[in-house]
């Protein structure tokens, strides 16, 4: 009897608990109901906007391809004919630099670790000079249209043959990252399908550069710079007058310790410090200017140094501006998101997602303004697969074609060759977009590839141009050496990252006031954050140090190593080399040794430290057919 009455009591204890927690789900439901994640939508105002930027964009390319004077050589396709206005370039050069990623990324890394990672802006003001100095003049002056020759007239074939392909692999793994990952940002947000946005962004880009060639890349390039900084600049200055007074959004930032910009902490762990932030910055950005085709390729499309020198600087003030301008947006994110954290509380799930929310939620209420915003993210995507195509075309065309299987493509098919060039590699990136999404750890990899191959190629411009006791020997064992040390540490560093052994160390955020958040999914969360935090000790230190400092770490590997092997294996005589190889004030250096020695500097190019067949052409040939 004893028993049946403990069976009774538990079955009702049962019913009442079913009860209650239906009861609780109801009202759960009811409270998802009455305040929803997303508030607006897209509306034929936005979607009219974005149509007009990329029916502009496709017009540009029909102007420069059909309607503007006819592109006979590769010189016109591939540099505009050298005739393009410095500030157009300037513009192009910026665009080509700010991805989508970026954009959506930098404001929600304000609203998540701070503001240390602004002083890259530094960066800019330290590398444009150093170009503009010592690199610029030595391409102006060889005037190539593939950058990557110069390895072959300085060291042999085979390192520009490996610039050429890492820079292949690079560009088609970066370009289908940088439109698919915007794109499903702003799909779990905005509501646009996905695979139209990355099949629109396609079909727009592969057709104005495929037929307008570089003239077409630049001035779609200005015209999509004008869009993306005016939608960063209207975003801003709306959010702020909703807010009321930027003061309240700087303390807010301040008081959470966000307004951050000399952690001086020495530590290479440190994901955001001062000095990897600059220095490490500095040498990432040196890859971006002193050593990528599409920005070479670009200095080319202007008549002189001095047009150069100028676009360096307006681009990179161009880029201070934005940069700033997104972290004074992540800033506002802050101030409206303080007390629920969408991410936390699960509204979205991830960061890169919080701009277009705020985007889509808060300033939906002005018509037009979120596809403003769509349209700046869209044409960061083009600025960022056109300059690649073009540039993607024209190693192709040099550096495999010619360079490598000695093909002589006739000066009446150029253009369409590299035509057809560009349509394959934009279908070959927009093919690897099913790829990265398939395979979710491929995006990550593609993203710090970038930092890793480009210190590398920095690493060998800069022993050919710096160290004249260089050979082709210690180039080659120097770029391999830091190639295969850099991909083991950022390729190590993904696989953690994939099973969640590396965690950012975020700034204060709250769900305390999200509706319909209970105390038990905060509880919930706490123990999550406790429970990652544990696992970060296990990891290897290698493996942790900040991604800035691949670009660094690649460079002087490869200067390092490759001076070392060419010193061990009988160094370069540098009154063998043509001094326009050199940067200038190591030609100076060399010139003044050979005239206290009175010896006369022979030009052409004799590495003595090669057995190899690599069919060479002394420099003042070149240059004479070049000209």
């Amino acid at each position: 009897m004893k028993q049946q009455y403990i069976l009774i009591i538990f079955i009702i204890g049962i019913s009442l608990s079913s009860a209650e927690l239906s009861k609780t789900n109801e009202q759960q439901k009811q409270c998802n109901d009455n305040n929803p994640v997303i508030i607006n939508f897209f509306s034929w105002i936005d979607y009219t906007v974005l149509s007009i930027m990329l029916i502009v964009s496709c017009l540009i390319g029909t102007f420069y391809g059909f309607l503007s004077s006819k592109q006979e050589t590769n010189n016109d396709f591939l540099l505009g004919g050298s005739h393009m206005g410095t500030i157009p370039m300037a513009m192009s050069l910026a665009a080509s630099f700010i991805t989508a990623i970026e954009l959506l990324g930098n404001p929600a890394e304000m609203y998540g670790q701070g503001t240390q990672f602004w002083m890259t802006c530094l960066s800019f003001i330290i590398v444009v000079p150093i170009t503009s100095k010592y690199y610029l003049p030595v391409y102006m002056k060889l005037r190539l249209t593939s950058s990557y020759e110069y390895l072959n007239l300085r060291f042999h074939k085979h390192c520009r043959l490996l610039a050429s392909l890492l820079y292949m692999i690079q560009m088609v793994l970066y370009t289908s990252v940088a439109v698919y990952a915007p794109a499903l940002a702003l799909s779990h947000v905005t509501g646009l399908d996905t695979y139209i946005a990355v099949t629109l962004v396609y079909v727009v880009c592969i057709f104005y550069a495929s037929q307008g060639g570089m003239k077409a890349v630049i001035m779609t390039d200005t015209f999509q710079a004008i869009i993306l900084m005016l939608s960063l600049f209207i975003i801003v200055l709306l959010g702020i007058n909703d807010i009321g007074d930027f003061m309240d959004i700087w303390n807010n930032s301040k008081n959470t310790n966000r307004i951050e910009f000399f952690n001086i902490d020495p530590n290479l762990t440190v994901r955001h410090s001062f000095w990897s932030v600059v220095i490490g910055g500095s040498f990432y950005w040196a890859t971006m200017f002193c050593s990528n085709q599409s920005s070479i390729q670009k200095y080319l499309s202007v008549q002189n140094s001095s047009q150069v020198k100028k676009a360096l600087w307006v681009s990179a003030i161009s880029l201070i501006i934005i940069y700033t301008v997104n972290f004074i947006t992540g800033m506002i994110l802050y101030t409206v998101y303080k007390d629920c954290d969408p991410q936390k509380a699960g509204y979205i799930t991830k960061s890169d997602q919080l701009l277009p929310l705020y985007v889509i939620n808060i300033m939906g209420k002005y018509p037009g303004i979120p596809g403003l915003f769509v349209a700046g993210i869209f044409a960061a995507s083009l600025g960022t697969v056109a300059s690649a195509l073009n540039s993607l075309a024209a190693i192709t065309c040099e550096d495999i074609f010619q360079g490598l299987f000695n093909i002589k493509i006739p000066s009446n098919k150029a253009v369409l060759y590299a035509r057809l060039i560009s349509i394959f590699f934009g279908i070959l990136s927009f093919l690897f977009v099913f790829i990265v999404e398939r395979l979710g750890s491929v995006m990550q990899v593609a993203l710090s590839f970038n930092g890793m191959v480009g210190g590398v190629t920095l690493g060998m411009f800069t022993l050919g141009m710096f160290i004249p006791w260089a050979n082709g020997k210690g180039a080659i064992i120097g770029s391999i050496t830091a190639l295969i040390i850099v991909l083991w540490i950022g390729i190590g560093a993904q696989v953690e990252n994939f099973y969640d052994e590396i965690n950012l160390d975020s700034k204060i955020t709250s769900i305390d006031h999200c509706p319909c958040i209970n105390e038990t999914t905060a509880i919930l969360l706490s123990i999550n954050t406790q429970e990652t935090t544990i696992w970060t000790s296990t990891i290897s230190k290698i493996y942790k140090i900040s991604y800035l400092w691949y670009s660094m770490i690649g460079c002087m590997i490869t200067v390092i190593v490759g001076t070392a092997v060419s010193l061990l294996t009988g160094p370069q005589n540098p009154a063998d080399l043509d001094s326009d190889l050199l940067s200038p004030p190591i030609k100076r250096f060399i010139d003044s040794l050979a005239t206290k020695s009175s010896s006369s500097n022979v030009k052409g190019i004799t590495n003595l430290s090669l057995e190899l067949e690599d069919d060479k052409i002394k420099c003042n040939v070149i240059k004479s057919s070049i000209k």
